[in-house]
């Protein structure tokens, strides 16, 4: 199923709140850290596989990228990224109290309210995004592969 296609304009608004999470001050190598955990998390091969991609191409390193699903244990990410990944697996998994006091104590820490709000809107989008990979069984490389095909 093509949602691009048949709902336009839903795809459209997504795309919106991408282009807001460009806009932003939210540093564009958190940003993708926080769309790969988030992808890890919620099981979105699709996401995982493009996101990952895009922090090597970025420039990322292979230690940073390949620990990103134990961060806590790796002493490669900032504090300011710690934070980040912290309240995006929350946020993302949503247990019965939400995100911790201390969670987001540690967070505000870390981020001017703009910045923190453009965190929260990051980790709805690439929860939204996720909904859609895995709903429809998108296939991991199937984005990067219909790129080539096109000349991209």
């Amino acid at each position: 199923m093509n949602i691009a296609k048949l709902a336009p304009e839903a795809y459209k608004h997504m795309y919106g709140l991408e282009q807001f999470l460009a806009n932003s001050t939210l540093p564009a190598t958190i940003k993708e850290l926080v769309k790969l955990r988030v992808s890890q998390l919620n099981g979105c091969g699709f996401c995982v596989d493009m996101h990952s991609h895009d922090l090597k191409a970025a420039g990322e390193t292979d230690e940073r990228l390949f620990t990103v699903v134990a961060w806590r244990e790796a002493p490669y990410f900032t504090e300011q990224e710690r934070a980040a990944l912290a309240l995006a697996e929350e946020a993302t998994r949503l247990g019965p109290e939400g995100v911790s006091d201390a969670v987001w104590d540690k967070a505000k820490e870390q981020f001017d309210e703009q910045t923190l709000a453009a965190l929260v809107v990051a980790i709805a989008t690439i929860n939204a995004w996720n909904r859609y990979g895995v709903t429809l069984r998108l296939v991991a490389g199937s984005h990067r592969r219909s790129q080539v095909a096109v000349g991209q």
